[in-house]
C-alpha cells in the first residue's frame, strides 16, 4: 500500500505533471462551508426537537419549529457566510490596488522591499539582484509576490455566492433529517424522539468523517468529535427546556 502511495507521489512529481498543476492554479475549496452549514443545520433542528421533548411539547410543535428555524436560520447562515467571504474578498482587492498604485508610484520602494523579503530568505550579492529583475520585470508575478509575501494573502479567494450557497444547501439537506420521523403521525412521540436522536447523531458523526478525509486526517476520531459536539448542543436544549419547564410550572399533556 504505501509502495503504492509512494509511486503516485512519485508520478505526481514528474516535471511535466508539476508544471500542469502549477498552471491550474490555486482552487477554492468548499468543504468549510459545507461542514459549518451541515453540523448547525443538523444543531438547530436537533436542538428543537430536543428542547421540545425537553419541554413536554407535542410532535406538532417540534415540526412546526424545527422546520421554521430550518429556513429562518439557514437563510441568515447562508447570509452570513456571504456577507464574510463578500467583505474578505473585498480586503483583498483593496490591497491588490493599493499594492498595483504602488508599483506604479514607487517602483524603487517596492523593488527595495522585494530585495529585503528575499534577503531574509537567505539571497544575497549577484543572485538577490537577479532574483529582484526577474521578479519585478513582470508586473503580474511582482503583484503576485507582495500579495504573498508582504501582506500573507493567497491567490485563491472564495466565490461569495458559491459559499452561501454551498452553506444553505448542506444547512437544509442535513438540518432536516431530524425532523423526518415527526412527520410520521404513525409513531409515538419517544419512537420519534429515538428515531431522531439517531439520524442526528449519524449526520454528525458523518459529516466529521467526510471532513476528515477530504483534510486526510483520522476519520473515526473526528466523527467522534463531531458527533460528542451536536450531542452535546442537544444534551444543552433538552435539559434548559425541562428545567424551564419545573420552574415556570407549565403543564403539558
Amino acid at each position: 500500500m504505501k509502495s503504492a502511495h509512494k509511486v503516485e507521489l512519485i508520478r505526481e512529481h514528474y516535471p511535466d505533471m508539476i508544471r500542469k498543476r502549477l498552471s491550474q492554479g490555486g482552487k477554492s475549496q468548499y468543504i468549510s462551508d459545507a461542514v459549518l452549514g451541515g453540523i448547525d443545520g443538523c444543531i438547530t433542528t436537533f436542538a428543537v426537537v430536543s428542547g421540545s421533548v425537553g419541554a413536554g411539547f407535542p410532535s406538532s410543535v417540534a415540526v412546526i419549529l424545527g422546520f421554521a428555524n430550518l429556513i429562518a436560520d439557514g437563510f441568515s447562515m447562508a447570509i452570513s457566510n456571504y456577507e464574510s467571504s463578500k467583505a474578505e474578498q473585498d480586503f483583498i482587492e483593496s490591497i491588490k490596488k493599493s499594492e498595483e498604485r504602488h508599483i506604479d508610484e514607487i517602483p524603487e520602494g517596492e523593488r527595495e522591499e522585494v530585495r529585503q523579503i528575499y534577503r531574509a530568505k537567505g539571497f544575497s550579492g549577484d543572485l538577490l539582484e537577479q532574483v529582484v529583475d526577474t521578479i519585478t520585470a513582470n508586473k503580474r508575478i511582482w503583484l503576485d509576490v507582495m500579495l504573498a509575501e508582504e501582506h500573507g494573502l493567497g491567490k485563491t479567494a472564495q466565490r461569495p455566492l458559491i459559499s452561501a450557497g454551498v452553506t444553505f444547501l448542506a444547512f437544509i439537506s442535513v438540518g432536516s433529517v431530524p425532523l423526518m420521523p415527526y412527520i410520521m403521525s404513525s409513531l409515538e412521540n419517544n419512537q420519534q424522539f429515538a428515531i431522531s436522536a439517531f439520524l442526528a447523531g449519524a449526520m454528525f458523526f458523518s459529516i466529521g468523517m467526510l471532513k476528515s478525509f477530504a483534510l486526510a486526517k483520522p476519520i473515526f476520531l473526528s466523527g467522534v468529535r463531531t458527533l460528542l459536539t451536536g450531542g452535546a448542543a442537544a444534551a444543552l436544549a433538552y435539559y434548559a427546556a425541562y428545567m424551564l419547564r419545573e420552574i415556570f410550572n407549565i403543564a403539558t399533556g
